[in-house]
């Protein structure tokens, strides 16, 4: 068994809501061990024998047989969560900002946010390239406002990505 780190996107925003109890009750009977969900924000840690693309697969179809929404997520193991968060490249503790880490299933869509770097400007955000992530720190006040908020929010992003605050994830490997 391996444990690994599944990220929902979009749930308990949108009108997707999901008590935690109920993600945590349709994830066991399934199948899976050891099953926690961190906050209301759709991070859940649990163990499976799974490869991270049948993981991911068998979690998706779980979620749109449980509770009726066709589901992304994103899947990690601990031990790459751990060096994603420990390589954030800015001040995590920058006042007034910030620090987040977008994750993404698919290098095309995560390249493309990527180019958006020159077009930024730095007094409001910064991004740079990860493993498989790219890390975004944003002025507090504008994330949902900024080029890059925006861009990531786009449709075309909404299957292959999900973004976590750096202090999100620190408690996900707590």
């Amino acid at each position: 068994m391996s444990e690994w780190v599944v990220l929902l996107r979009g749930i308990n925003v949108g009108g997707i809501n999901i008590k935690m109890v109920d993600l945590r009750e349709a994830l066991q009977a399934s199948g899976f061990g050891h099953v926690r969900t961190i906050l209301a924000t759709g991070n859940v840690v649990l163990e499976s024998p799974l490869s991270s693309d049948a993981l991911k697969s068998t979690v998706e179809s779980v979620l749109a047989e449980a509770f009726g929404y066709q589901a992304w997520v994103i899947v990690s193991d601990v031990a790459t969560l751990h060096s994603i968060v420990d390589a954030y490249p800015f001040d995590a503790e920058r006042e007034g900002w910030h620090p987040y880490v977008v994750f993404g299933s698919n290098d095309e869509h995560l390249t493309e946010l990527s180019a958006l770097a020159t077009e930024l400007d730095p007094d409001l955000e910064r991004v740079a390239e990860g493993n498989s992530v790219l890390y975004w720190e944003v002025r507090k006040g504008s994330t949902t406002d900024s080029v890059f908020g925006k861009a990531t929010a786009k449709a075309k992003y909404k299957a292959t990505t999900t973004t976590r605050n750096l202090r999100t994830l620190v408690k996900v490997l707590a």
